[in-house]
């Protein structure tokens, strides 16, 4: 074998390699795990405008029933439901919000207070001064319930209604931008 054809052996060798190193990276970024940026102050104070976050994929594609329980206090980004595409929502966009309530969760916001199941819910700072009111609302089956953490600026359930699991594209897990916020997103306790 001549130099010049093992040099073009090696190469052949090397792109190969490439492509399939680009191959599992699109696989990863497409089925497990991509980043993504809040374009909104809807999460305050748990994520900033402009913070940049990786979305995991898989915990929501792993048996429904399974998983719904788990799901409740994590923040999901999804496509937008129906109501919000007829509203005027791009179908393509991605929305991030906190899972409330899981299908038979009984939902109710009164005197500035989120109720779940009729308990008044203290654990986190966004549960109290609400300023809008909410009649006891059953989340349906196969949906959730969800809202900004921002509850008195951001268009959530409360507005557009159960959120359909199939408009789940992950759980949002960890923050990497900014430097200073750097690690796993935890939700700001009262």
């Amino acid at each position: 074998m001549t130099n010049s054809s093992k040099k073009s052996t090696s190469k052949l060798k090397d792109l190969k390699k490439l492509i399939i190193w680009i191959i599992v990276a699109i696989i990863i970024r497409w089925q497990v795990i991509e980043p993504r940026w809040i374009p909104s102050g809807s999460m305050l104070p748990t994520l900033q405008i402009q913070d940049k976050i990786l979305v995991e994929k898989i915990t929501t594609k792993i048996n429904f029933k399974d998983n719904l329980f788990n799901l409740k206090d994590n923040i999901v980004v999804f496509k937008p439901p129906e109501t919000l595409i007829k509203a005027g929502y791009d179908s393509d966009i991605a929305l991030i919000k906190r899972v409330i309530g899981i299908p038979g969760d009984k939902i109710e916001i009164k005197d500035g207070n989120l109720y779940v199941n009729d308990v008044k819910q203290n654990r986190f700072i966004t549960d109290k001064d609400i300023n809008y009111s909410m009649a006891p609302t059953i989340v349906p089956m196969k949906n959730l319930w969800v809202m900004g953490d921002n509850r008195n600026n951001s268009m959530d359930s409360h507005i557009w209604g159960p959120l359909p699991y199939e408009k789940i594209i992950g759980r949002a897990v960890f923050r990497y931008w900014p430097l200073n916020h750097f690690g796993p997103i935890y939700f700001p306790e009262a």
